[in-house]
């Protein structure tokens, strides 16, 4: 990619083709799962796509042996045809280390890293793997690598220079988790660390007008206290970034954010049928919908924008902007303006390990963060 546009990892394919829009009545991970692989074998077009959504479910129902053996399908040299092989193979090791397969996990990442891969995220993905299986040494030396790799030997790593590669924002998250590892290991910052915290304050500064060092945010026993303290941490660290989020709010000069419209799927439907024209600018398939608004807010970070944010859309809050009752480009402008005034939308991105912005209440790095489906 010669430009700072994203253009989407699949989008020389058209996605448009599944009608996976219409609710599924599932109501368990497994279930969803299964719906997943069924839409898969009637929509070849976008089979890659649908396993992959499956693999997760699986994952999510705890059927990792599920999971393994739908990436291990992609991958498969006659019938697989992945796209991102080395994203698929990156998910598989880390199944294999959830599933306790060590010695497995060890020989796939290491064919793996003899390919020497490009895309940040598949490199990211494996140092995550190494990291939460508590090797944080050999973690770093992977994130390392990665970067290397990602932004090719003899690059001066800084931060402009991140932002402006292809994979920008897959490649800052990897100049990110290098960092938090060096950080659980009490390693001395270096240049690269440096980037990361440059890298880390600005994406914070546009959302709150402010940074919290990166050192603080990689604290390892903040970290540690996370990780134990379950779901009740996690739910005092997203009330403190309520807080802080609401003081921005109430602040004199409040920034200004881009807000992209996301339309939940009965919205979605409601919306389609109301207008159909509106298809021509979010699309006729929910799922391709979804993967439009992620690929959007990139493009736009990747171009410089800053306080980028999602705003969820509804038929009656359209309907209370649309004058002259035709949901057309400026009254869809102005309905994200409404929204972004009145503070009704969402920061874009959340935290990797955090709830997605669809609501899916799935973790973003799993759900539309996941770059194999953007």
């Amino acid at each position: 990619m010669s430009s700072k546009r994203r253009t989407g990892r699949r989008t020389g394919k058209n996605t448009n083709q599944a009608r996976t829009n219409r609710p599924v009545p599932v109501h368990t991970p497994a279930q969803a799962a299964d719906e997943w692989e069924r839409l898969a074998a009637h929509h070849p077009q976008d089979r890659e796509e649908l396993l992959l959504e499956a693999a997760d479910a699986w994952q999510e129902a705890g059927r990792l042996d599920r999971a393994l053996a739908l990436y291990e399908r992609l991958l498969d040299p006659d019938t697989g045809d992945a796209s991102e092989p080395d994203l698929v193979d990156a998910y598989r090791i880390g199944t294999l280390w959830d599933m306790g397969r060590e010695e497995d996990a060890r020989a796939a990442a290491t064919a793996f890293r003899k390919r020497h891969p490009r895309h940040p995220a598949a490199w990211e993905f494996v140092a995550e793997a190494f990291e939460e299986a508590g090797e944080t040494a050999s973690a770093v030396e992977w994130y390392t690598a990665g970067v290397t790799h990602a932004l090719g030997a003899g690059i001066p790593v800084t931060a402009d220079a991140v932002e402006e590669a292809p994979y920008g924002f897959d490649l800052e998250a990897l100049v990110i988790g290098r960092h938090r590892a060096r950080r659980l290991l009490g390693s001395p910052h270096d240049d690269w660390d440096d980037v990361a915290d440059e890298l880390h304050e600005r994406r914070e500064s546009a959302w709150l007008g402010r940074a919290r060092p990166l050192d603080e945010v990689h604290d390892p026993l903040r970290l540690k206290r996370l990780k134990e303290g379950g779901a009740e941490a996690l739910d005092a660290e997203i009330s403190a970034l309520t807080d802080t989020l609401e003081e921005v709010r109430a602040a004199p000069v409040a920034p200004r954010k881009a807000c992209v419209l996301y339309w939940p799927p009965e919205d979605f439907v409601q919306l389609l049928e109301r207008w159909p024209e509106a298809a021509e600018e979010y699309g006729d398939d929910h799922a391709d919908h979804r993967r439009r608004v992620e690929r959007t807010l990139r493009e736009l970070s990747d171009e410089g924008v800053p306080h980028l944010a999602v705003g969820h859309a509804t038929l009656a809050g359209l309907e209370e902007n649309a004058e002259n009752g035709a949901a057309s480009p400026d009254t869809l402008s102005a309905y994200a303006a409404e929204l972004t005034r009145t503070g009704r939308t969402t920061n874009w991105p959340p935290p990797r390990n955090g709830p997605c912005w669809c609501g899916s209440g799935r973790k973003y790095k799993k759900c539309c963060g996941n770059p194999a489906l953007a």
